[in-house]
């Protein structure tokens, strides 16, 4: 998981704010909300490892913006933020790299709203500079004699693999299973797997650091990120804001930069 000191909120962070939520606030706190049409207080966003990048890239652009607000990230694997939320850790926007790990929020009646769809994203086979393993497609990975990496079953990298595997018809040998896309990335970045299967925005995200293989299966789990505010955000007016970027022209072009796909209309 990822660190952006002063945004980030880590699932232990979480629980501890979650654990001391019912404390007092100090005389340092700044209330949430907005005055003069300058947002103030604390947003707290949890959303999708395959985020992390452009995400932050938003929330820096929402401070500078408003230089009495400050934006808080907790990336993770959206199955891990979606358990958080119905175990009522305390936040403001959640951002799903599938609409199931939404379900699991919008069944429990936490959101202010109906879910946006903003993005989609589809895998790519991710190897180090160079491909030493010699990995050309999908059906390496079922070689025993690669070392592969690919995402657990309950997040969505995980669950669109198992969908192109099954679409190819390729029984996978998986030597591990992270629990979101960055971890199955760090593993290329680090030499220590011949391939990952991760997403496209992961791919270009790393730049010089991994080698992207597309594959045709890949079409077969088109991933769509859903967006929502959540009912007990504790700043709904910032969370409004960050919402409306994401969906914004300029949202929509830093998302595409970052290698997400418009949604398809």
């Amino acid at each position: 998981m990822s660190t952006h000191p002063r945004r980030l909120v880590t699932a232990l962070g979480l629980a501890v704010v979650l654990a001391g939520c019912g404390s007092p606030a100090s005389s340092s706190d700044v209330a949430p909300g907005s005055a003069d049409g300058k947002l103030t207080g604390t947003l707290t966003v949890l959303a999708a490892a395959s985020l992390t990048d452009v995400f932050t890239g938003l929330g820096d652009r929402l401070m500078a913006e408003h230089r009495s607000l400050e934006v808080r990230f907790s990336f993770a694997g959206s199955s891990a933020l979606a358990t958080q939320i119905v175990q009522g850790a305390p936040a403001d926007v959640f951002a799903s790299a599938n609409e199931s790990q939404m379900r699991v929020v919008t069944d429990a009646g936490l959101e202010a709203g109906a879910p946006t769809l903003f993005a989609e994203n589809v895998l790519e086979i991710a190897v180090p500079p160079g491909n030493p393993g010699r990995v050309t497609g999908l059906a390496d990975f079922a070689d025993p004699d690669l070392a592969l990496a690919i995402c657990a079953a309950d997040v969505p990298c995980g669950a669109a693999a198992r969908q192109v595997f099954e679409a190819a018809g390729v029984t996978a040998a998986p030597d591990t299973e992270e629990e979101d896309v960055r971890a199955a990335l760090t593993k290329v970045e680090l030499g220590e797997v011949d391939a990952a299967l991760v997403y496209a925005s992961d791919v270009r995200s790393a730049g010089s650091a991994v080698e992207g293989i597309p594959f045709p299966e890949a079409e077969e789990a088109v991933n769509a990120y859903p967006i929502c505010i959540l009912g007990a955000a504790p700043n709904p007016d910032a969370a409004r804001a960050f919402v409306d970027l994401v969906r914004s022209e300029e949202g929509q072009a830093a998302l595409e930069g970052a290698g997400f796909r418009p949604q398809a209309s």
